[in-house]
Protein backbone atom coordinates (compact mmCIF):
# COMPACT_ATOMS: atom_id res chain seq x y z
CA UNK A 1 0.00 0.00 0.00
CA UNK A 2 2.76 2.66 0.89
CA UNK A 3 5.95 2.50 -1.84
CA UNK A 4 9.12 1.40 -0.14
CA UNK A 5 10.42 4.98 -0.53
CA UNK A 6 8.19 6.45 1.23
CA UNK A 7 7.77 6.81 5.37
CA UNK A 8 4.37 6.11 6.59
CA UNK A 9 4.15 8.07 10.40
CA UNK A 10 1.03 6.54 12.33
CA UNK A 11 -0.20 8.91 14.75
CA UNK A 12 -1.47 7.05 17.96
CA UNK A 13 -1.22 4.97 20.72
CA UNK A 14 1.64 2.65 20.58
CA UNK A 15 -0.23 -0.64 21.65
CA UNK A 16 -3.23 -0.07 19.44
CA UNK A 17 -0.46 0.34 16.06
CA UNK A 18 1.58 -2.73 17.32
CA UNK A 19 1.13 -4.96 14.79
CA UNK A 20 2.29 -1.97 11.55
CA UNK A 21 5.34 -0.50 13.76
CA UNK A 22 7.72 -2.76 11.83
CA UNK A 23 6.68 -1.13 8.50
CA UNK A 24 6.29 2.16 9.30
CA UNK A 25 7.01 4.77 12.67
CA UNK A 26 4.54 5.02 14.91
CA UNK A 27 4.33 8.32 16.96
CA UNK A 28 2.91 7.33 20.54
CA UNK A 29 -0.12 9.68 22.00
CA UNK A 30 -0.98 8.04 24.50
CA UNK A 31 -4.86 6.86 25.09
CA UNK A 32 -6.55 7.94 28.10
CA UNK A 33 -8.83 5.10 28.71
CA UNK A 34 -8.44 1.21 27.46
CA UNK A 35 -10.20 1.57 23.53
CA UNK A 36 -13.07 -1.34 23.11
CA UNK A 37 -13.69 -1.79 19.17
CA UNK A 38 -16.98 -0.63 18.20
CA UNK A 39 -17.42 1.24 21.95
CA UNK A 40 -17.39 5.16 21.80
CA UNK A 41 -15.62 6.65 25.27
CA UNK A 42 -15.61 10.08 25.38
CA UNK A 43 -12.51 9.63 27.55
CA UNK A 44 -10.53 9.37 24.76
CA UNK A 45 -11.85 12.13 22.97
CA UNK A 46 -8.97 14.44 23.49
CA UNK A 47 -6.81 11.96 22.73
CA UNK A 48 -8.32 12.20 19.08
CA UNK A 49 -7.68 15.99 19.20
CA UNK A 50 -4.15 15.61 20.43
CA UNK A 51 -3.15 13.16 17.39
CA UNK A 52 -4.74 15.32 14.93
CA UNK A 53 -3.06 18.66 16.38
CA UNK A 54 0.55 15.94 16.30
CA UNK A 55 -0.33 15.62 12.54
CA UNK A 56 -1.14 19.25 12.00
CA UNK A 57 2.12 20.24 13.30
CA UNK A 58 4.00 18.14 11.64
CA UNK A 59 2.59 19.82 8.54
CA UNK A 60 3.22 23.04 9.10
CA UNK A 61 6.76 23.03 9.90
CA UNK A 62 7.25 20.37 6.91
CA UNK A 63 8.00 17.54 9.10
CA UNK A 64 5.03 15.66 7.30
CA UNK A 65 4.45 16.18 2.96
CA UNK A 66 0.91 15.41 3.91
CA UNK A 67 -1.62 14.39 6.38
CA UNK A 68 -4.27 11.77 6.04
CA UNK A 69 -7.17 11.61 8.28
CA UNK A 70 -9.58 8.67 9.52
CA UNK A 71 -13.14 8.95 10.44
CA UNK A 72 -14.13 10.57 13.15
CA UNK A 73 -16.97 10.38 15.70
CA UNK A 74 -17.91 14.03 16.24
CA UNK A 75 -21.16 13.60 18.86
CA UNK A 76 -18.47 12.12 21.51
CA UNK A 77 -15.81 14.86 20.87
CA UNK A 78 -19.00 17.18 21.76
CA UNK A 79 -20.47 15.34 24.69
CA UNK A 80 -16.47 15.56 26.09
CA UNK A 81 -17.25 19.41 25.95
CA UNK A 82 -14.66 19.82 22.94
CA UNK A 83 -16.52 21.99 20.22
CA UNK A 84 -16.03 20.18 17.42
CA UNK A 85 -17.60 20.33 13.82
CA UNK A 86 -15.42 18.13 11.92
CA UNK A 87 -11.77 17.26 10.52
CA UNK A 88 -12.24 20.25 7.77
CA UNK A 89 -13.05 23.20 10.09
CA UNK A 90 -10.39 21.99 12.59
CA UNK A 91 -7.64 21.99 9.91
CA UNK A 92 -8.96 25.24 8.92
CA UNK A 93 -9.16 27.37 11.94
CA UNK A 94 -5.86 26.14 13.27
CA UNK A 95 -3.80 26.72 10.20
CA UNK A 96 -5.04 29.67 9.55
CA UNK A 97 -6.58 28.86 6.15
CA UNK A 98 -8.68 31.80 4.72
CA UNK A 99 -11.40 29.39 2.47
CA UNK A 100 -11.57 25.96 2.50
CA UNK A 101 -13.19 23.45 -0.10
CA UNK A 102 -14.32 20.06 0.50
CA UNK A 103 -13.70 18.31 -3.26
CA UNK A 104 -14.33 14.26 -3.72
CA UNK A 105 -12.24 11.96 -6.15
CA UNK A 106 -13.43 8.92 -7.33
CA UNK A 107 -14.71 6.99 -10.08
CA UNK A 108 -12.91 9.32 -12.85
CA UNK A 109 -14.63 12.72 -11.38
CA UNK A 110 -13.57 15.61 -8.99
CA UNK A 111 -16.73 16.77 -7.64
CA UNK A 112 -16.04 20.26 -4.92
CA UNK A 113 -18.61 21.57 -2.99
CA UNK A 114 -20.14 25.78 -2.75
CA UNK A 115 -21.81 24.39 0.44
CA UNK A 116 -20.93 21.17 2.86
CA UNK A 117 -23.45 20.06 5.45
CA UNK A 118 -26.21 22.65 6.06
CA UNK A 119 -29.69 21.15 6.27
CA UNK A 120 -30.86 21.76 2.28
CA UNK A 121 -33.53 24.80 2.85
CA UNK A 122 -30.52 26.71 4.28
CA UNK A 123 -28.82 25.97 0.87
CA UNK A 124 -30.39 29.18 -1.61
CA UNK A 125 -29.73 31.66 1.46
CA UNK A 126 -25.71 30.43 2.15
CA UNK A 127 -25.07 31.23 -1.60
CA UNK A 128 -23.79 34.37 -2.83
CA UNK A 129 -21.46 36.26 -5.66
CA UNK A 130 -18.87 36.67 -2.85
CA UNK A 131 -18.64 33.30 -1.73
CA UNK A 132 -19.14 31.64 -4.54
CA UNK A 133 -16.07 33.35 -6.09
CA UNK A 134 -14.26 32.45 -3.03
CA UNK A 135 -15.25 28.64 -3.84
CA UNK A 136 -13.88 29.31 -7.19
CA UNK A 137 -10.37 30.51 -6.13
CA UNK A 138 -9.20 27.81 -3.93
CA UNK A 139 -10.97 25.32 -6.30
CA UNK A 140 -8.69 26.57 -9.60
CA UNK A 141 -5.91 27.59 -7.81
CA UNK A 142 -5.34 24.19 -6.17
CA UNK A 143 -6.25 22.40 -9.41
CA UNK A 144 -3.66 24.10 -10.23
CA UNK A 145 -0.99 24.06 -7.45
CA UNK A 146 -2.12 20.13 -6.07
CA UNK A 147 -2.85 18.35 -9.02
CA UNK A 148 -0.90 19.87 -11.67
CA UNK A 149 -3.48 21.37 -14.49
CA UNK A 150 -2.54 24.03 -15.79
CA UNK A 151 -5.61 25.52 -17.07
CA UNK A 152 -8.50 23.79 -15.26
CA UNK A 153 -11.57 23.52 -16.96
CA UNK A 154 -14.49 23.46 -14.20
CA UNK A 155 -17.80 22.94 -14.96
CA UNK A 156 -20.80 24.96 -12.25
CA UNK A 157 -24.07 23.21 -11.08
CA UNK A 158 -27.08 25.30 -10.91
CA UNK A 159 -29.27 24.99 -7.57
CA UNK A 160 -32.67 24.82 -9.15
CA UNK A 161 -34.16 21.70 -11.66
CA UNK A 162 -32.72 22.50 -15.05
CA UNK A 163 -30.40 25.74 -13.80
CA UNK A 164 -33.58 27.52 -12.97
CA UNK A 165 -35.05 26.92 -16.65
CA UNK A 166 -34.41 30.72 -17.45
CA UNK A 167 -36.25 31.79 -13.75
CA UNK A 168 -39.00 29.68 -14.03
CA UNK A 169 -37.94 27.36 -11.63
CA UNK A 170 -35.55 29.94 -9.04
CA UNK A 171 -33.41 32.69 -9.77
CA UNK A 172 -30.16 32.01 -8.18
CA UNK A 173 -28.68 31.04 -11.35
CA UNK A 174 -29.71 35.10 -12.88
CA UNK A 175 -28.62 36.95 -9.47
CA UNK A 176 -26.20 34.53 -7.89
CA UNK A 177 -24.45 31.97 -10.20
CA UNK A 178 -24.39 33.29 -12.94
CA UNK A 179 -23.05 37.05 -12.01
CA UNK A 180 -20.07 35.02 -9.97
CA UNK A 181 -19.28 33.18 -13.26
CA UNK A 182 -19.18 36.53 -15.45
CA UNK A 183 -16.63 38.06 -13.06
CA UNK A 184 -14.46 35.04 -12.85
CA UNK A 185 -14.23 34.35 -16.12
CA UNK A 186 -13.02 38.51 -16.68
CA UNK A 187 -9.90 37.32 -15.13
CA UNK A 188 -9.35 34.33 -17.40
CA UNK A 189 -10.77 31.01 -15.36
CA UNK A 190 -12.22 28.37 -17.95
CA UNK A 191 -15.56 28.33 -16.30
CA UNK A 192 -18.64 26.65 -18.04
CA UNK A 193 -21.68 26.96 -16.16
CA UNK A 194 -24.71 27.16 -14.14
CA UNK A 195 -25.07 23.55 -15.30
CA UNK A 196 -28.79 21.44 -15.11
CA UNK A 197 -26.98 19.39 -12.88
CA UNK A 198 -29.13 16.31 -13.61
CA UNK A 199 -27.10 16.35 -17.10
CA UNK A 200 -23.51 17.59 -15.69
CA UNK A 201 -22.31 14.20 -14.49
CA UNK A 202 -23.58 12.19 -17.63
CA UNK A 203 -20.32 10.60 -18.39
CA UNK A 204 -19.43 12.41 -21.95
CA UNK A 205 -20.47 16.03 -20.36
CA UNK A 206 -18.65 15.22 -16.92
CA UNK A 207 -15.30 14.32 -19.03
CA UNK A 208 -15.08 17.77 -20.08
CA UNK A 209 -14.24 19.35 -17.10
CA UNK A 210 -11.21 19.03 -14.94
CA UNK A 211 -13.68 19.28 -11.44
CA UNK A 212 -17.51 19.77 -11.37
CA UNK A 213 -18.62 22.34 -8.72
CA UNK A 214 -21.60 21.12 -7.00
CA UNK A 215 -23.90 23.89 -5.10
CA UNK A 216 -24.86 21.72 -2.04
CA UNK A 217 -23.71 18.17 -0.78
CA UNK A 218 -25.99 15.52 -2.32
CA UNK A 219 -26.24 16.88 -5.47
CA UNK A 220 -22.42 16.53 -5.96
CA UNK A 221 -21.69 13.38 -3.90
CA UNK A 222 -24.74 11.43 -4.74
CA UNK A 223 -23.20 11.02 -8.25
CA UNK A 224 -19.62 10.58 -7.05
CA UNK A 225 -20.62 7.41 -4.18
CA UNK A 226 -22.40 5.56 -6.78
CA UNK A 227 -19.71 6.06 -9.02
CA UNK A 228 -16.84 5.45 -6.62
CA UNK A 229 -17.81 4.07 -3.22
CA UNK A 230 -15.16 2.39 -1.17
CA UNK A 231 -12.92 4.17 -3.41
CA UNK A 232 -13.45 7.89 -3.46
CA UNK A 233 -11.33 9.85 -1.57
CA UNK A 234 -11.89 13.70 0.25
CA UNK A 235 -9.35 15.85 -0.21
CA UNK A 236 -9.58 19.39 1.61
CA UNK A 237 -8.42 22.44 -0.80
CA UNK A 238 -6.87 25.69 0.34
CA UNK A 239 -5.10 24.33 2.98
CA UNK A 240 -0.90 25.40 3.28
CA UNK A 241 -0.92 21.28 3.45
CA UNK A 242 -1.93 18.69 1.53
CA UNK A 243 -4.86 16.53 3.61
CA UNK A 244 -7.29 13.54 2.23
CA UNK A 245 -9.16 11.35 3.93
CA UNK A 246 -11.92 8.83 2.93
CA UNK A 247 -15.48 8.77 1.71
CA UNK A 248 -17.13 7.50 4.81
CA UNK A 249 -17.93 7.43 7.92
CA UNK A 250 -16.62 5.70 11.48
CA UNK A 251 -18.88 1.88 10.82
CA UNK A 252 -18.73 1.60 14.40
CA UNK A 253 -20.89 -2.15 13.87
CA UNK A 254 -17.66 -3.35 11.70
CA UNK A 255 -15.27 -2.46 14.31
CA UNK A 256 -12.58 -4.91 15.17
CA UNK A 257 -14.99 -7.53 12.73
CA UNK A 258 -11.73 -7.70 10.24
CA UNK A 259 -14.92 -6.87 8.13
CA UNK A 260 -14.20 -3.13 7.10
CA UNK A 261 -13.48 -2.15 4.07
CA UNK A 262 -10.04 -0.35 3.68
CA UNK A 263 -10.07 0.77 0.10
CA UNK A 264 -10.68 4.60 0.80
CA UNK A 265 -8.22 4.57 2.99
CA UNK A 266 -5.96 3.35 0.55
CA UNK A 267 -7.27 5.43 -2.13
CA UNK A 268 -6.83 8.39 0.04
CA UNK A 269 -3.01 7.54 1.41
CA UNK A 270 -2.28 6.73 -2.57
CA UNK A 271 -3.49 10.02 -3.12
CA UNK A 272 -1.90 11.67 -0.40
CA UNK A 273 1.60 10.24 -2.13
CA UNK A 274 0.56 11.34 -5.39
CA UNK A 275 0.11 14.52 -4.54
CA UNK A 276 3.42 15.31 -2.26
CA UNK A 277 5.33 13.87 -5.08
CA UNK A 278 4.06 16.24 -7.53
CA UNK A 279 4.43 19.16 -5.11
CA UNK A 280 8.26 18.30 -4.54
CA UNK A 281 8.66 18.57 -7.93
Amino acid sequence: MVPADVEAVLIGDRALLARAADKVRVEHVALAAPAVPGRLDVRNARYVLATLDRALAGALRGEYAAIVTAPVQKSVMNEAGVPFTGHTEYLQQRSGARQVVMMLVGGGLRVALATTHLPLSAVPAALSIDGLIAVLEVLHADLRAKFGIDAPRIGVCGLNPHAGEGGYLGREEIEVIAPALERLRARGLRLEGPLAADTAFVPANARRFDAILAMYHDQGLAPLKYASFGQGVNVTLGLPFIRTSVDHGIALDLAGTGRADAGSMRAAIALAIELARAAAR
